[in-house]
């Protein structure tokens, strides 16, 4: 898979892009862990927005099999109590829409707990979509390629190392 390493003017401008594309006022934000911190961060300060939640979600690697892996329900590491979200418009934020499956879940998790969802990333993968038509709401670019975000770059296990 191509990678595309963007840089923080990049992300900057992907942000300006979603800025003009919501159409409502949010009373919450659900970022999701660990890619929607950063985003949701910048997200929240440009709307204002100061009821803040965090979603930690898992999908366990417990087969080996890719096609019974995309099977496997997710583990909620950590997610806001319901009367946090009732009644509530929620953004919920991540970096990328591969799969959709992270966001999806948190998405009906948020529904359930009788919320009003919008999911919202920075770039969406269609070529990895597993949910057919369905889409984030908001999005500020479509790609097929690995996003490397600034700040991935010399950091964590998926590091990618700076050329000098």
């Amino acid at each position: 898979m191509r990678r595309e390493l963007i840089t923080w003017n990049e992300v900057q401008k992907l942000i300006d892009h979603l800025m003009v594309q919501f159409d409502y006022e949010f009373q919450a934000m659900l970022m999701i862990t660990r890619g929607g911190i950063i985003p949701g961060g910048m997200l929240a300060e440009a709307m204002g927005i100061t009821h803040i939640l965090t979603a930690a979600v898992d999908f366990p690697a417990e087969s080996q099999n890719e096609e019974t892996k995309l099977l496997i329900w997710p583990q909620f590491i950590q997610f806001p109590d319901a009367e946090m979200l009732t009644g509530r418009r929620v953004l919920v934020v991540d970096d990328v829409w591969g799969s959709g499956r992270t966001i999806t879940a948190v998405k009906n998790r948020v529904s359930a707990a009788g919320g009003n969802p919008y999911t919202c990333v920075l770039h969406f993968n269609p070529y990895r979509n597993l949910f057919g038509t369905n889409q984030p709401d908001y999005f500020a670019a479509s790609t097929d390629a690995h996003i490397v975000y600034p700040w991935e770059v010399d950091e964590g296990p998926d590091r990618v190392l700076r050329a000098n």
